[in-house]
């Protein structure tokens, strides 16, 4: 039988980012934190699996939020190549894309910073969402940079960072109430070249249609003037409620 994934989170896992961690934080104790999580993830479920191993982690870091964010940088690997892997090859991050966004608000800049690296081995998508919150205008002028950058996972949590109703996290409420901001990213990148990418601008659609139906058919109609292959693929997969819904043919 498959393992759940919140069974992936054990003293394994933190054995696993201990020693990532150690190898650039020499003083750090991968038995105890092992040990730690051995002890107290048993009877949790995902979220507060993740929640006590970034805690944990976080205890046995510097106390400066940079200088710890410089160690966690420094031990996150190699990004991955390619499209796939982010839940696989990179799932032992997640507590620290966790540690980022439950202990690292008073440090924009270094954050969003770890952000962009962590998403190129496993997701900051939760991760980006109470900076959203507290900074929106410098957090939103980081994520137009994203939106051009060459790697394809950065490109990926400028949409999917910005989905109001991104399902396991946060909704945010102030893109729900006015999409302007989520449209802008979307438009962007409407003809990303990246599946991976499209398939999460199509979601980002998809997310705004169910508060805002018609603001929606105004935008694909507005793309399929010149639409690309590409642009017509988010198109359909991104107006899926409104169809369903028979508001679109």
């Amino acid at each position: 039988m498959a393992k759940k994934l919140k069974d992936w989170f054990d003293s394994d896992c933190a054995t696993l980012l201990g020693r990532a961690i150690k190898a650039n934080h020499k003083t750090f104790d991968v038995d105890s934190y092992a040990a730690e999580v051995d002890r107290g993830v048993r009877a949790l479920e995902l979220k507060d699996r993740i929640g006590l191993m970034s805690d944990a982690l976080r205890a046995r870091l510097p106390e400066d939020y940079k200088e710890a964010a410089a160690i966690l940088a420094a031990s996150l690997g190699q990004p991955l190549e390619g499209e796939t892997g982010m839940f696989t090859t990179g799932y032992w991050l997640m507590p620290v894309a966790r540690l980022i966004e439950d202990h690292g608000a008073d440090e924009l800049k270094t954050s969003l910073d770890l952000c962009e690296a962590i998403t190129q081995r496993h997701t900051a998508e939760y991760a980006i969402r109470p900076y959203l919150e507290r900074y929106p205008c410098e957090t939103l002028t980081r994520i137009h940079q994203w939106v051009r950058h060459s790697n394809c996972h950065v490109r990926r949590l400028a949409s999917e960072g910005v989905r109001p109703r991104l399902p396991w996290a946060r909704r945010l409420n102030a893109f729900i109430e006015n999409p302007e901001s989520a449209i802008a990213v979307a438009h962007t990148l409407r003809s990303d070249p990246s599946p991976y990418v499209r398939k999460s601008v199509a979601n980002l659609i998809n997310d705004i249609s169910k508060d805002h139906t018609a603001l929606v058919i105004q935008l694909v109609e507005r793309w399929q003037e010149d639409a690309s292959q590409n642009t017509k693929w988010i198109i359909l997969h991104g107006t899926r409620t409104l169809r369903k819904r028979g508001v679109m043919g």
